[in-house]
């Protein structure tokens, strides 16, 4: 099999992800393997439900560390009563996760996020050192199970904690949660269909993987660089994810935090949603795209004094569902994993 290292080899100038550094997967194969096994055999004068296409592709795509966020929710005593999920009394173990329908009064967020990008103060971490720069997130919806008809989904949260040093290596723990649906209607499907182990209420032991060494390329302060690390080129779809991934790998500083507001601010397309909650109930302030193009709204929601991401969130646009959320729940160096 090849390696990395001679793939790219080959490849060459050709070799698209040539600038980019790979993450390490939040899932080890044999994790992969026994949700996938979680499908129930048919039952009678039933086709059988099963992993679908979106669950190979989805699980390659572990490598680029694609992101997810948190579902937000307006604040203000004339908003809509949201929870963040409905679980029947009595029901098997697993949460319909609830987006939030914003408000008719957005507005462009070029000026908001410049103005946040002016007045950060330092976070937690800003004056702080250690070889290590440790995260700690709650994800869902990546890899996602699809039944036979193409109608009913359901994914597992994660809880991630990692260590990682400036080589790449480290320590990634990873715990599985409970499994989560876009709808009711997923939720009843796959409660009939999961196998008692998957919705089992115990919480499965945490999958301990050291990280190997990795070249982790260094994160840039300059807005050439960050523009080039972020693909603004692709418009504000393509931003999101890369502003995702860059607070889900590197422990970002003020300077830098405030630079990548003013990136978004002059990346057309994003509406500014003023203040939410995210899923850990953190106060926020958020901004959106609508991908009208590909059905999906892209959500951010950052941190109204220092500037950090806490959460990343895609949503379907109709039906109105979520198809992946991440919330960061931390971020920090450490001298070492613990």
């Amino acid at each position: 099999m090849f390696g990395e290292e001679r793939t790219r080899t080959l490849l060459k100038p050709i070799d698209p992800a040539r600038h980019t550094t790979i993450a390490p997967p939040r899932l080890s194969a044999h994790d992969l393997i026994n949700r996938a096994e979680v499908v129930a055999e048919p039952v009678a004068h039933r086709r059988q439900a099963r992993p679908t296409r979106r669950l190979v592709l989805t699980a390659g795509s572990l490598a680029v560390a694609v992101g997810a966020a948190a579902i937000a929710q307006t604040f203000g005593p004339s908003n809509p009563d949201t929870s963040e999920n409905v679980s029947p009394p009595g029901a098997d173990p697993g949460v319909v996760l609830v987006p939030v329908a914003y408000g008719a009064g957005a507005r462009d967020a070029g000026s908001e996020l410049r103005a946040l990008a002016s007045r950060l103060i330092d976070s937690e971490y800003d004056n702080r050192t250690g070889r290590y720069m440790y995260h700690h997130t709650k994800t869902w919806g990546d890899p996602v199970m699809t039944s036979a008809d193409g109608r009913h989904h359901v994914a597992f949260a994660d809880e991630t904690k990692v260590w990682q040093a400036a080589d790449g290596t480290g320590k990634q723990v990873t715990t599985q949660l409970e499994p989560q649906y876009p709808d009711q209607e997923s939720r009843d499907y796959w409660q009939r269909n999961l196998k008692p182990k998957a919705a089992a209420s115990a919480t499965p032991a945490p999958d301990d993987m050291p990280l190997p060494p990795t070249d982790l390329a260094p994160l840039p302060s300059g807005r050439a660089q960050l523009n080039e690390m972020l693909k603004v080129r692709f418009g504000a779809g393509a931003v999101s994810k890369e502003v995702s991934t860059v607070y889900g790998r590197y422990v970002v500083p003020r300077q830098t935090r405030a630079e990548i507001l003013r990136v978004l601010a002059d990346v057309p397309g994003f509406l500014w949603r003023g203040q939410v909650t995210d899923r850990a109930g953190r106060k926020g302030v958020a901004v959106t795209f609508d991908d009208r193009e590909h059905n999906q709204q892209s959500l951010l929601i950052f941190h109204p004094n220092t500037g950090e991401l806490l959460a990343h969130e895609l949503l379907t646009l109709s039906p109105v569902q979520i198809s992946s959320y991440q919330v960061i729940l931390d971020t920090a160096w450490a001298d070492q994993p613990n």
